[in-house]
Protein backbone atom coordinates (compact mmCIF):
# COMPACT_ATOMS: atom_id res chain seq x y z
CA UNK A 1 0.00 0.00 0.00
CA UNK A 2 3.11 2.25 0.93
CA UNK A 3 4.47 1.88 -2.45
CA UNK A 4 1.25 2.57 -4.29
CA UNK A 5 0.96 5.74 -2.42
CA UNK A 6 4.28 6.82 -2.97
CA UNK A 7 3.98 5.73 -7.13
CA UNK A 8 0.75 7.84 -7.17
CA UNK A 9 2.65 10.83 -5.55
CA UNK A 10 5.53 10.68 -7.94
CA UNK A 11 3.00 10.71 -11.15
CA UNK A 12 0.95 13.84 -9.55
CA UNK A 13 4.31 15.58 -9.08
CA UNK A 14 5.34 14.53 -12.75
CA UNK A 15 2.24 16.11 -14.10
CA UNK A 16 2.45 19.58 -12.12
CA UNK A 17 6.70 19.31 -13.27
CA UNK A 18 4.91 19.22 -16.83
CA UNK A 19 2.42 22.03 -16.45
CA UNK A 20 4.83 24.93 -14.52
CA UNK A 21 7.60 23.86 -18.09
CA UNK A 22 4.32 25.06 -20.18
CA UNK A 23 3.64 27.62 -18.24
CA UNK A 24 7.27 29.16 -18.17
CA UNK A 25 7.00 28.59 -22.19
CA UNK A 26 4.07 30.40 -22.35
CA UNK A 27 4.99 32.95 -20.60
CA UNK A 28 8.21 33.60 -22.26
CA UNK A 29 6.71 33.13 -25.55
CA UNK A 30 4.40 35.95 -24.51
CA UNK A 31 7.19 38.29 -23.37
CA UNK A 32 9.20 37.70 -26.37
CA UNK A 33 6.40 38.87 -28.52
CA UNK A 34 6.17 42.15 -25.70
CA UNK A 35 7.88 44.64 -28.16
CA UNK A 36 4.99 44.07 -30.83
CA UNK A 37 1.44 43.62 -29.38
CA UNK A 38 2.79 46.00 -26.42
CA UNK A 39 2.11 49.25 -28.71
CA UNK A 40 -0.82 48.14 -30.39
CA UNK A 41 -2.44 47.59 -27.11
CA UNK A 42 -1.18 50.69 -25.06
CA UNK A 43 -2.71 52.75 -28.43
CA UNK A 44 -5.65 51.08 -28.12
CA UNK A 45 -6.38 51.83 -24.64
CA UNK A 46 -4.69 55.42 -25.22
CA UNK A 47 -7.47 55.90 -28.11
CA UNK A 48 -10.56 54.99 -26.17
CA UNK A 49 -9.39 56.79 -23.01
CA UNK A 50 -9.13 59.62 -25.11
CA UNK A 51 -12.13 59.42 -27.14
CA UNK A 52 -14.04 59.01 -23.66
CA UNK A 53 -12.51 62.32 -22.25
CA UNK A 54 -13.00 64.68 -25.31
CA UNK A 55 -17.13 63.16 -25.56
CA UNK A 56 -17.51 63.65 -21.86
CA UNK A 57 -15.42 67.29 -21.85
CA UNK A 58 -18.53 68.46 -25.55
CA UNK A 59 -21.46 66.98 -23.62
CA UNK A 60 -20.94 68.66 -20.51
CA UNK A 61 -21.17 72.05 -22.22
CA UNK A 62 -23.98 71.27 -24.14
CA UNK A 63 -26.38 73.64 -23.09
CA UNK A 64 -30.10 71.57 -22.54
CA UNK A 65 -33.51 73.07 -22.59
CA UNK A 66 -36.70 71.49 -21.66
CA UNK A 67 -39.84 71.96 -23.73
CA UNK A 68 -42.90 71.69 -22.03
CA UNK A 69 -45.69 71.37 -24.75
CA UNK A 70 -49.11 72.33 -23.86
CA UNK A 71 -52.10 71.17 -25.93
CA UNK A 72 -55.25 73.00 -26.64
CA UNK A 73 -58.65 71.30 -25.51
CA UNK A 74 -59.13 69.15 -29.08
CA UNK A 75 -56.20 68.21 -31.22
CA UNK A 76 -57.63 66.83 -34.15
CA UNK A 77 -54.59 66.69 -36.02
CA UNK A 78 -53.66 63.09 -37.35
CA UNK A 79 -50.13 61.74 -36.41
CA UNK A 80 -48.80 62.26 -39.45
CA UNK A 81 -48.47 66.31 -38.16
CA UNK A 82 -46.00 64.54 -35.43
CA UNK A 83 -43.88 62.48 -37.71
CA UNK A 84 -43.56 65.90 -39.93
CA UNK A 85 -42.74 67.73 -36.92
CA UNK A 86 -40.31 65.04 -36.08
CA UNK A 87 -38.29 64.68 -39.31
CA UNK A 88 -36.44 68.00 -37.97
CA UNK A 89 -34.89 65.91 -35.62
CA UNK A 90 -33.21 64.07 -38.00
CA UNK A 91 -29.92 65.59 -38.12
CA UNK A 92 -26.98 63.17 -39.49
CA UNK A 93 -23.80 65.52 -39.20
CA UNK A 94 -21.37 64.88 -36.35
CA UNK A 95 -18.94 67.26 -38.23
CA UNK A 96 -15.75 66.83 -39.70
CA UNK A 97 -12.75 63.89 -38.35
CA UNK A 98 -11.26 67.40 -36.56
CA UNK A 99 -14.47 67.71 -34.29
CA UNK A 100 -14.82 63.82 -33.46
CA UNK A 101 -11.24 63.18 -32.45
CA UNK A 102 -9.90 66.57 -31.40
CA UNK A 103 -13.41 68.63 -29.77
CA UNK A 104 -15.27 65.23 -29.13
CA UNK A 105 -17.94 66.37 -31.20
CA UNK A 106 -20.86 63.25 -31.15
CA UNK A 107 -24.13 63.21 -32.90
CA UNK A 108 -27.01 65.14 -31.63
CA UNK A 109 -29.74 63.06 -29.90
CA UNK A 110 -33.21 64.51 -28.29
CA UNK A 111 -35.72 63.15 -25.72
CA UNK A 112 -39.32 62.95 -25.78
CA UNK A 113 -41.09 62.56 -22.92
CA UNK A 114 -44.68 61.69 -21.35
CA UNK A 115 -44.92 62.56 -17.50
CA UNK A 116 -47.49 62.32 -14.97
CA UNK A 117 -46.60 63.86 -11.47
CA UNK A 118 -49.40 62.90 -9.39
CA UNK A 119 -51.85 61.93 -12.02
CA UNK A 120 -50.98 65.55 -13.86
CA UNK A 121 -49.85 64.55 -17.88
CA UNK A 122 -47.56 66.55 -19.12
CA UNK A 123 -45.72 66.23 -22.24
CA UNK A 124 -41.88 67.32 -22.95
CA UNK A 125 -38.96 67.74 -25.45
CA UNK A 126 -35.32 67.81 -24.68
CA UNK A 127 -32.90 69.16 -26.93
CA UNK A 128 -29.71 71.22 -27.22
CA UNK A 129 -30.62 75.04 -27.43
CA UNK A 130 -29.63 75.23 -30.87
CA UNK A 131 -32.80 73.11 -32.12
CA UNK A 132 -34.95 75.07 -29.33
CA UNK A 133 -36.43 77.46 -32.39
CA UNK A 134 -36.33 74.61 -35.19
CA UNK A 135 -38.52 72.51 -33.37
CA UNK A 136 -40.48 75.03 -31.74
CA UNK A 137 -41.47 76.26 -35.56
CA UNK A 138 -42.42 72.57 -36.69
CA UNK A 139 -44.56 72.07 -33.80
CA UNK A 140 -46.69 75.46 -34.09
CA UNK A 141 -46.94 75.16 -37.59
CA UNK A 142 -48.43 71.60 -37.18
CA UNK A 143 -50.41 71.94 -34.16
CA UNK A 144 -51.17 76.09 -33.81
CA UNK A 145 -52.81 76.19 -31.29
CA UNK A 146 -50.36 74.52 -28.67
CA UNK A 147 -48.25 76.53 -26.23
CA UNK A 148 -44.53 75.59 -25.35
CA UNK A 149 -42.51 76.70 -22.84
CA UNK A 150 -38.86 76.34 -21.46
CA UNK A 151 -39.13 75.03 -17.95
CA UNK A 152 -37.18 73.54 -15.45
CA UNK A 153 -36.29 70.03 -15.78
CA UNK A 154 -38.82 67.97 -13.48
CA UNK A 155 -35.54 65.18 -12.53
CA UNK A 156 -34.20 67.25 -10.60
CA UNK A 157 -37.11 67.44 -7.93
CA UNK A 158 -36.40 63.57 -6.96
CA UNK A 159 -33.88 62.33 -5.09
CA UNK A 160 -33.53 59.24 -5.22
CA UNK A 161 -30.81 57.23 -2.76
CA UNK A 162 -31.68 53.87 -3.59
CA UNK A 163 -32.75 51.73 0.07
CA UNK A 164 -31.53 55.01 1.87
CA UNK A 165 -34.21 57.89 0.57
CA UNK A 166 -37.55 58.25 0.49
CA UNK A 167 -38.37 56.91 -3.12
CA UNK A 168 -38.96 53.52 -4.04
CA UNK A 169 -38.33 53.51 -7.51
CA UNK A 170 -39.52 50.67 -10.37
CA UNK A 171 -37.59 51.00 -13.74
CA UNK A 172 -37.88 48.93 -17.33
CA UNK A 173 -35.66 49.69 -20.66
CA UNK A 174 -37.29 48.22 -23.66
CA UNK A 175 -36.18 46.67 -27.34
CA UNK A 176 -37.42 45.09 -30.49
CA UNK A 177 -38.44 41.53 -30.68
CA UNK A 178 -37.39 41.35 -34.11
CA UNK A 179 -34.65 42.97 -36.46
CA UNK A 180 -34.69 46.47 -36.85
CA UNK A 181 -36.54 46.46 -40.36
CA UNK A 182 -39.33 44.50 -38.89
CA UNK A 183 -41.82 48.05 -37.88
CA UNK A 184 -43.67 48.02 -34.93
CA UNK A 185 -47.92 48.43 -35.59
CA UNK A 186 -48.50 52.24 -36.12
CA UNK A 187 -51.23 55.01 -36.62
CA UNK A 188 -51.17 54.00 -40.64
CA UNK A 189 -52.56 50.34 -39.36
CA UNK A 190 -54.93 51.53 -36.72
CA UNK A 191 -56.24 54.22 -40.04
CA UNK A 192 -55.09 57.22 -38.02
CA UNK A 193 -53.80 58.49 -41.73
CA UNK A 194 -57.71 58.70 -43.24
CA UNK A 195 -58.12 61.17 -40.20
CA UNK A 196 -61.64 59.43 -39.26
CA UNK A 197 -64.03 61.24 -37.12
CA UNK A 198 -63.25 61.72 -33.38
CA UNK A 199 -65.72 58.91 -32.47
CA UNK A 200 -63.74 56.54 -34.49
CA UNK A 201 -60.95 56.53 -33.66
CA UNK A 202 -58.60 53.95 -32.14
CA UNK A 203 -55.27 55.52 -30.79
CA UNK A 204 -52.70 53.31 -29.67
CA UNK A 205 -51.55 55.78 -26.98
CA UNK A 206 -54.76 55.97 -25.44
CA UNK A 207 -54.13 53.07 -23.60
CA UNK A 208 -50.37 54.66 -22.18
CA UNK A 209 -52.37 58.37 -21.54
CA UNK A 210 -54.89 56.42 -19.39
CA UNK A 211 -52.08 55.20 -16.96
CA UNK A 212 -50.25 57.82 -16.58
CA UNK A 213 -53.35 59.41 -15.31
CA UNK A 214 -54.40 56.22 -13.36
CA UNK A 215 -51.85 56.99 -10.64
CA UNK A 216 -52.27 59.57 -7.44
CA UNK A 217 -50.68 61.28 -5.23
CA UNK A 218 -46.98 60.46 -4.17
CA UNK A 219 -46.39 58.88 -7.25
CA UNK A 220 -44.98 59.91 -10.88
CA UNK A 221 -44.49 57.89 -13.76
CA UNK A 222 -41.49 58.54 -16.29
CA UNK A 223 -41.57 57.86 -19.94
CA UNK A 224 -38.49 59.01 -22.48
CA UNK A 225 -37.76 58.05 -25.80
CA UNK A 226 -34.44 58.73 -26.66
CA UNK A 227 -33.65 59.28 -30.32
CA UNK A 228 -30.84 60.39 -33.16
CA UNK A 229 -30.34 59.88 -37.12
CA UNK A 230 -29.83 55.91 -37.43
CA UNK A 231 -26.08 55.41 -37.96
CA UNK A 232 -24.47 52.19 -39.82
CA UNK A 233 -24.18 49.19 -37.45
CA UNK A 234 -25.68 46.30 -39.66
CA UNK A 235 -22.62 43.66 -40.81
CA UNK A 236 -24.09 42.83 -44.12
CA UNK A 237 -23.63 39.60 -45.78
CA UNK A 238 -20.83 41.20 -48.28
CA UNK A 239 -18.98 42.12 -45.66
CA UNK A 240 -19.20 45.42 -45.26
CA UNK A 241 -21.21 47.65 -42.83
CA UNK A 242 -24.48 48.80 -43.62
CA UNK A 243 -27.52 50.22 -42.13
CA UNK A 244 -31.36 48.99 -41.27
CA UNK A 245 -32.38 49.56 -44.46
CA UNK A 246 -29.49 47.49 -45.71
CA UNK A 247 -30.74 44.86 -43.12
CA UNK A 248 -33.89 45.68 -44.55
CA UNK A 249 -33.23 44.51 -48.27
CA UNK A 250 -31.47 41.12 -47.11
CA UNK A 251 -34.46 40.37 -44.41
CA UNK A 252 -37.05 40.58 -47.94
CA UNK A 253 -34.17 38.65 -49.93
CA UNK A 254 -34.71 35.76 -47.28
CA UNK A 255 -38.30 36.11 -47.18
CA UNK A 256 -38.69 36.11 -51.11
CA UNK A 257 -35.81 33.60 -52.26
CA UNK A 258 -35.38 35.65 -55.32
CA UNK A 259 -31.42 35.61 -55.51
CA UNK A 260 -32.12 31.55 -55.11
CA UNK A 261 -31.34 29.99 -57.81
CA UNK A 262 -32.33 26.22 -58.58
CA UNK A 263 -29.29 23.18 -59.55
CA UNK A 264 -29.48 24.31 -63.41
CA UNK A 265 -28.83 27.96 -62.18
CA UNK A 266 -31.89 29.29 -63.36
CA UNK A 267 -33.80 31.77 -60.71
CA UNK A 268 -35.71 30.34 -58.10
CA UNK A 269 -39.84 30.49 -58.28
CA UNK A 270 -40.14 30.91 -54.98
CA UNK A 271 -40.97 34.63 -54.98
CA UNK A 272 -43.97 33.53 -57.05
CA UNK A 273 -45.14 31.12 -54.35
CA UNK A 274 -45.27 33.18 -51.64
CA UNK A 275 -48.18 33.26 -48.65
CA UNK A 276 -50.91 36.44 -48.15
CA UNK A 277 -48.95 36.49 -44.84
CA UNK A 278 -45.78 36.97 -46.66
CA UNK A 279 -46.69 39.28 -48.90
CA UNK A 280 -48.06 41.81 -45.82
CA UNK A 281 -44.69 41.39 -44.27
CA UNK A 282 -42.69 42.22 -47.53
CA UNK A 283 -45.36 45.31 -47.79
CA UNK A 284 -44.43 46.96 -44.55
CA UNK A 285 -40.95 46.48 -44.67
CA UNK A 286 -40.55 48.18 -48.04
CA UNK A 287 -43.41 50.76 -46.36
CA UNK A 288 -40.77 51.11 -43.60
CA UNK A 289 -37.88 51.62 -45.34
CA UNK A 290 -38.96 54.60 -47.51
CA UNK A 291 -39.10 56.53 -44.24
CA UNK A 292 -36.34 58.26 -42.06
CA UNK A 293 -35.13 56.11 -39.25
CA UNK A 294 -33.77 56.81 -36.20
CA UNK A 295 -31.49 55.36 -33.63
CA UNK A 296 -33.82 54.99 -30.30
CA UNK A 297 -33.82 53.79 -26.61
CA UNK A 298 -37.25 53.92 -24.46
CA UNK A 299 -37.32 53.44 -20.38
CA UNK A 300 -39.58 53.95 -18.01
CA UNK A 301 -40.03 54.69 -14.47
CA UNK A 302 -42.29 54.44 -11.57
CA UNK A 303 -41.62 56.71 -8.37
CA UNK A 304 -42.82 56.79 -5.32
CA UNK A 305 -42.85 57.46 -1.62
CA UNK A 306 -41.98 53.95 0.15
CA UNK A 307 -45.02 53.94 2.27
CA UNK A 308 -47.62 54.53 -0.73
CA UNK A 309 -45.96 51.99 -3.07
CA UNK A 310 -48.48 50.13 -5.33
CA UNK A 311 -46.84 46.72 -6.56
CA UNK A 312 -49.59 46.57 -9.68
CA UNK A 313 -47.28 49.02 -11.67
CA UNK A 314 -44.52 46.38 -11.88
CA UNK A 315 -46.65 44.32 -14.52
CA UNK A 316 -48.01 47.77 -15.80
CA UNK A 317 -44.57 48.85 -16.74
CA UNK A 318 -43.88 45.54 -18.42
CA UNK A 319 -46.91 45.92 -20.59
CA UNK A 320 -46.73 49.42 -21.45
CA UNK A 321 -46.06 49.13 -25.05
CA UNK A 322 -48.13 46.35 -25.94
CA UNK A 323 -50.46 48.19 -28.09
CA UNK A 324 -47.90 48.51 -30.63
CA UNK A 325 -46.82 45.17 -31.00
CA UNK A 326 -48.10 42.89 -33.55
CA UNK A 327 -47.16 39.02 -34.25
CA UNK A 328 -46.22 38.85 -37.51
CA UNK A 329 -44.22 42.25 -37.90
CA UNK A 330 -42.31 43.77 -34.33
CA UNK A 331 -42.96 44.53 -31.04
CA UNK A 332 -41.54 45.88 -27.60
CA UNK A 333 -39.86 43.57 -25.26
CA UNK A 334 -38.77 44.02 -21.66
CA UNK A 335 -34.76 44.09 -22.01
CA UNK A 336 -33.69 45.45 -18.53
CA UNK A 337 -35.35 45.83 -15.59
CA UNK A 338 -35.65 46.78 -11.92
CA UNK A 339 -38.33 43.74 -11.10
CA UNK A 340 -35.91 42.14 -8.92
CA UNK A 341 -34.65 38.37 -9.17
CA UNK A 342 -36.44 34.68 -9.35
CA UNK A 343 -34.41 33.51 -5.77
CA UNK A 344 -33.43 35.13 -2.71
CA UNK A 345 -29.53 33.86 -3.05
CA UNK A 346 -29.24 35.31 -6.42
CA UNK A 347 -29.19 39.03 -4.67
CA UNK A 348 -28.17 38.90 -1.04
CA UNK A 349 -29.55 41.74 0.84
CA UNK A 350 -30.67 43.24 -2.43
CA UNK A 351 -27.48 44.90 -2.83
CA UNK A 352 -27.55 43.71 -7.21
CA UNK A 353 -30.93 45.43 -6.89
CA UNK A 354 -30.35 49.05 -5.46
CA UNK A 355 -27.42 49.29 -7.86
CA UNK A 356 -29.90 48.87 -10.83
CA UNK A 357 -32.15 51.41 -9.71
CA UNK A 358 -29.62 53.63 -9.11
CA UNK A 359 -27.97 53.01 -12.64
CA UNK A 360 -31.56 53.35 -14.41
CA UNK A 361 -32.62 56.55 -12.43
CA UNK A 362 -29.40 58.43 -13.44
CA UNK A 363 -29.44 57.42 -16.44
CA UNK A 364 -32.73 58.67 -17.24
CA UNK A 365 -31.64 61.61 -15.46
CA UNK A 366 -28.87 62.48 -18.01
CA UNK A 367 -30.92 60.99 -20.82
CA UNK A 368 -28.17 58.72 -21.52
CA UNK A 369 -27.97 55.90 -24.14
CA UNK A 370 -25.55 56.46 -26.85
CA UNK A 371 -23.06 57.91 -25.01
CA UNK A 372 -21.60 57.54 -21.05
CA UNK A 373 -22.62 57.19 -18.33
CA UNK A 374 -24.54 54.39 -20.06
CA UNK A 375 -23.87 53.43 -23.75
CA UNK A 376 -26.56 50.76 -24.31
CA UNK A 377 -27.43 49.33 -28.13
CA UNK A 378 -30.46 50.70 -29.52
CA UNK A 379 -32.96 49.86 -32.07
CA UNK A 380 -34.46 51.95 -35.04
CA UNK A 381 -37.94 52.89 -35.64
CA UNK A 382 -39.16 54.91 -37.97
CA UNK A 383 -40.30 58.36 -38.31
CA UNK A 384 -43.79 56.96 -38.66
CA UNK A 385 -43.10 54.53 -35.46
CA UNK A 386 -41.66 57.24 -33.66
CA UNK A 387 -44.74 59.65 -34.33
CA UNK A 388 -46.88 56.78 -33.50
CA UNK A 389 -45.67 56.10 -29.67
CA UNK A 390 -45.05 60.39 -29.24
CA UNK A 391 -47.83 62.36 -30.39
CA UNK A 392 -50.72 64.83 -29.12
CA UNK A 393 -53.79 62.67 -28.74
CA UNK A 394 -56.94 64.02 -29.65
CA UNK A 395 -60.58 64.27 -27.49
CA UNK A 396 -60.45 60.16 -27.86
CA UNK A 397 -58.06 60.73 -24.98
CA UNK A 398 -60.77 61.81 -22.20
CA UNK A 399 -58.62 61.63 -19.13
CA UNK A 400 -59.59 64.01 -16.66
CA UNK A 401 -55.81 64.95 -15.55
CA UNK A 402 -54.55 65.47 -18.93
CA UNK A 403 -53.56 69.26 -18.51
CA UNK A 404 -55.31 71.06 -21.36
CA UNK A 405 -55.74 74.98 -22.29
CA UNK A 406 -59.09 75.73 -21.01
CA UNK A 407 -59.33 78.02 -24.46
CA UNK A 408 -58.44 77.92 -28.23
CA UNK A 409 -56.81 80.16 -29.68
CA UNK A 410 -58.66 82.37 -32.53
CA UNK A 411 -57.73 85.44 -34.81
CA UNK A 412 -58.97 88.30 -34.28
CA UNK A 413 -62.08 89.72 -35.78
CA UNK A 414 -61.70 91.98 -38.86
CA UNK A 415 -63.93 94.60 -38.25
CA UNK A 416 -62.03 94.83 -34.81
CA UNK A 417 -62.34 98.91 -34.28
CA UNK A 418 -58.81 100.18 -33.16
Amino acid sequence: MIGMNTTLFADILEIYAGLFDKLVVDLTLFFSWFPYWAPVLLGYLFWHQWMHYVQARYMSNIKWVMLEIKLPKETNKSPLAMEVALNALYQTSAGTWYDKIWKGKVKDWFSLEMVSIEGQIKFFIRTSWIYKNVIEAQLYAQYPDIEIYEVPDYARYVDYRGKYGDWEIIGAEYGLSKPDPYPIKTYVDYGLDKDPKEEFKIDPLTSVIEYLGSIGKGEQIWIQIIAQAASKRYHAKSGKMGDWKDEGKEVIDELTKRNEKTPEGTPSFKMMMTTKGENEVIAAIERSMGKLGFDCGARALYLVKKEQFNPSNIKALGGLLRAFTTNNLNGFTLNYQTFGFDYPWQDYNNIRLNKKKIEIFDAYKYRSWFYAPQHKKPFVLTSEELATIYHFPGGVAQTPTFGRIPSRKSEAPVNLPI
